[in-house]
């Protein structure tokens, strides 16, 4: 019952909140959101402390038929990989609350219940044990995105709205393909953990792998399939870019260990080579282009790309540091994307502009404010200490025995991602006072200071204790492994 109540407690606090009524009923809409988000994140930390460490197998297992004559049920259940992913899900949806709670004065019923759904739905993925229940919570997390980008958003929000849409959906019409075809392929059977265990031919891997390839690496986003990102970060309001980096990119990453690493073992050995290029490209190439731009939510946006390429990489070095890199990397990027978008979003409320050459001697006028964004800046560098580090050391240190250098070109992120980094955090919030609207901005105020004291929390306890991380997902990286025969570079 607890991945069904981590599902569908946040749909239902959110078609409560707009049962509610109009903005006329905001503090009561308000009120209702933060503890239906509340309540879901309480429904997931059982999942994680009653998770038995020494299984591989899935845990908490629901199964009900959904369409009998399709062989399609309600299944859930989580590993030891899905388990984290459900938890950091939980824990950023009562922040994106929290931090909405008085910037959102217009449709604020709408936009709280679209946020809650789509917590709901994105649990949905991560729990699925069933590919047509996969695919329908797959996709079905598009709408809440698309309505918030598009209705809250900025001045070109229709178009980015649009883009991110039509990207998304066009690559899952070939997933949705390779997942008839393993339906037919297991005697009409939609269960993934039936799928692990087909024999298929290299022939066939090969055709599934590019179809589940293009509706991930959309997701991620790879390289280059890329360019809908930064436009639906920099038009996306705060709380659709926190949401958008810290979970909604992860679903793609999450579809190559769930599918095409354990389904595909042959294909992805094969075509490593292909992936791990791929993924370079993101970690070095977007790297510079994240040096170049004067939008600071566009710099971000960058840098998420670059970030997301580590964990591709790690996916594809087939060993257990690679791999546990990666996801640690994903829960890292959850918490430090997430506070990053936050932080431009509290200059942004104050100053209604991104543009970092609008900005100077912050830490004037923002003492506490500069310094938890000093600590986000250091962990979106990789500094020791922080959860940035952790992954990119592992997947490095799992680069390093596959080939000397892919492990080379991986570490020029740590330079790279230092330079756009602290370039962007030296422009906004060091020197003198570089006008009177900086002049004119407070500090953090109490709401501000617990969300963002949260994830720095968060990305210290990563940084320093990864064990509880890593300890949870070692069997089931392990057993994932067991599919797999490292490849020849």
């Amino acid at each position: 019952m607890l991945l069904s109540l981590a599902i569908w407690i946040p749909v239902a606090a959110g078609l409560l909140v707009l049962a509610c009524g109009g903005d006329d009923r905001a503090p009561l809409q308000r009120a209702i959101a933060l503890a239906g988000a509340l309540a879901g994140f309480l429904v997931t930390i059982p999942l994680y402390t009653g998770f038995q460490l020494q299984g591989a197998g899935m845990q908490f297992v629901e199964k009900l038929a959904w369409i009998p004559r399709f062989h399609i049920h309600y299944h859930l259940g989580v590993d030891g990989i899905s388990v984290l992913f459900l938890l950091l899900n939980s824990f950023v949806t009562p922040l994106v609350v929290i931090a909405g709670w008085t910037v959102i004065r217009e449709r604020v019923g709408q936009y709280m219940a679209s946020f809650l759904i789509m917590s709901g739905l994105l649990n949905g993925v991560f729990a699925a044990l069933d590919g047509m229940l996969f695919y329908v919570f797959f996709e079905a997390t598009l709408i809440p995105m698309f309505i918030i980008i598009g209705v809250w958003g900025g001045a070109n929000r229709v178009y980015a709205a649009l883009k991110f849409f039509l990207y998304t959906f066009f690559g899952s019409v070939l997933l949705l393909v390779s997942l008839l075809y393993l339906y037919n392929k297991s005697g009409n059977s939609f269960s993934i953990q039936d799928w692990w265990k087909l024999p298929l031919a290299l022939d066939h891997q090969l055709w599934l792998f590019f179809g589940m390839l293009l509706a991930f690496a959309v997701k991620v986003p790879m390289w280059p399939v890329h360019t809908w990102l930064p436009d639906a970060h920099v038009e996306a309001p705060t709380g659709g870019s926190v949401v958008l980096a810290a979970i909604m990119l992860k679903l793609g990453a999450y579809g190559f260990v769930r599918f095409t690493l354990p389904i595909l073992p042959d294909a992805a050995r094969e075509l490593a080579w292909l992936m791990i290029a791929l993924s370079l490209i993101a970690v070095v190439y977007i790297g510079l282009v994240a040096l170049v731009q004067t939008d600071m939510k566009k710099l971000i946006a960058y840098s998420s790309i670059a970030h997301m390429g580590f964990v591709t990489l790690g996916f594809f070095i087939f060993n257990s540091h690679g791999i546990e890199g990666a996801l640690i990397q994903m829960i890292s990027h959850g918490f430090v994307s997430a506070a990053m978008f936050l932080c431009v979003g509290v200059m942004y409320d104050r100053m209604h502009t991104r543009n970092i050459a609008d900005y100077g001697g912050v830490v004037n006028t923002m003492p506490r404010f500069a310094s938890l964004m000093m600590l986000f800046a250091m962990a979106n560098c990789g500094l020791p200490g922080t959860s940035g580090f952790v992954g990119e050391f592992m997947v490095i240190m799992g680069a390093m025995k596959a080939s000397f250098w892919i492990a080379f070109m991986a570490a020029t992120t740590l330079i790279t991602g230092a330079a756009y980094t602290l370039w962007l955090y030296k422009r906004v919030i060091f020197g003198a006072v570089a006008n009177e609207h900086v002049a004119a901005m407070k500090d953090l105020n109490a709401r501000e200071l617990l969300v963002l004291g949260l994830l720095a929390a968060a990305v210290l306890l990563l940084g320093i204790w990864p064990a509880p991380f890593t300890e949870v997902m070692h069997a089931s990286v392990n057993d994932l492994l067991r599919h797999m025969t490292p490849p020849k570079y």
